[in-house]
């Protein structure tokens, strides 16, 4: 599966990796359950995977409202062993 018309979804969706300034509690993990949320000192990445533009634009729209600042927004390319075919070894 490819991109559609316009580049705009493509199919299963991909992983992404977000990153925000500052550390966040414990409630924001809570709020972002669908995805894998590290803390660090200066940033919080987010990671989600299986996400269309339609779900990446609900979590910005959920961040923004949140009044965080945005640092980073980033397509994760496939893990090696995914772009293999599967078979016989």
């Amino acid at each position: 599966m490819g991109e559609t018309q316009g580049g705009e979804r493509r199919g299963g969706g991909g992983e992404f990796e977000i990153r925000i300034r500052g550390t966040v509690g414990d409630s924001f993990v809570a709020a972002f359950g669908e995805l894998t949320v590290t803390r660090h000192p200066a940033e919080t990445v987010l990671r989600g995977g299986g996400l269309d533009q339609a779900a990446l634009y609900g979590i910005l729209d959920r961040i923004q409202a949140l009044g965080l600042e945005l640092v980073e927004v980033r397509r994760l390319p496939p893990p090696e062993n995914a772009a293999r075919p599967s078979g016989p070894s």
